[in-house]
C-alpha cells in the first residue's frame, strides 16, 4: 500500500524551500539600512573565473548607513569597484586605495513604493511555488487511489496538505508585511 505521509512531506519540504528562497530575496533588497546582504549576488573576476565577492574581501557594517569592503588583496579593489557597479546594487562605490566603502542613501519615496512592489512579487512568487507543490501533492494523492489507498485516507491526506498550505502562505504573508513595514519606515 501507498503512503500517504510520504507525499504530504514532500510536499511540505517543497514549501519550506520557497519560504527559504523567499526570506533570501527579500534579505537582498535594500529598505534604507546597511545589509551585507545586498552584496551577496555581486560575482568579481578571480583568477579568471567569477567568484563571490564574500569569497574575496571581508564586508563590514560599521554604522546603519554604511557599508565596508576590505578587498584580501589590493589589485581587486578595482574589480570589485566594478563589480558593484555593473551590479543591480544602484550604489557607487567610494574607494581610498584599501577599502571600498558603500553610503547607503536614504530611499526616496518612490524607490520605497518600487522596492515594496519587488518584494511583493517576490512573496507572489513564493506563493506559487507553495500552491504548485500543493497540487502536485494532491494529484499524487489522487492517483494513489488507483494503487488502493481508500478514499477516506486520501481525503485526511488531501485535508492535511492543504492545512500545511496555508501555514505557509500565512508565513509568505508575514515575511512580505515585515519587509513591506521595513521598507515603508522612514
Amino acid at each position: 500500500m501507498v503512503d500517504t505521509k510520504q507525499f504530504i512531506k514532500t510536499a511540505e519540504e517543497k514549501m519550506a524551500y520557497a519560504i527559504e528562497y523567499l526570506d533570501e530575496q527579500l534579505s537582498r533588497i535594500r529598505a534604507g539600512k546597511a545589509n551585507p546582504k545586498i552584496l551577496d549576488g555581486i560575482k568579481v573576476s578571480y583568477y579568471g573565473s567569477m567568484t563571490p565577492l564574500t569569497n574575496v574581501a571581508s564586508i563590514n557594517t560599521p554604522d546603519a548607513k554604511t557599508i565596508i569592503i576590505t578587498p584580501w588583496e589590493k589589485p581587486l579593489i578595482k574589480d570589485i569597484e566594478k563589480a558593484i557597479l555593473d551590479s543591480d546594487v544602484g550604489i557607487t562605490p567610494e574607494n581610498n586605495g584599501e577599502i571600498i566603502r558603500l553610503g547607503i542613501p536614504p530611499l526616496t519615496e518612490d524607490r520605497r513604493r518600487q522596492l515594496a512592489k519587488q518584494s511583493k512579487q517576490e512573496a507572489e512568487n513564493a506563493k506559487i511555488s507553495v500552491r504548485n507543490a500543493r497540487r502536485e501533492a494532491i494529484e499524487v494523492l489522487k492517483k494513489s487511489i488507483k494503487e488502493g489507498v481508500p478514499e477516506d485516507v486520501e481525503k485526511d491526506a488531501e485535508a492535511e496538505v492543504q492545512k500545511i498550505h496555508d501555514k505557509y502562505i500565512k508565513k509568505i504573508d508575514e515575511l512580505y508585511a515585515a519587509k513591506e513595514k521595513e521598507i515603508m519606515t522612514v
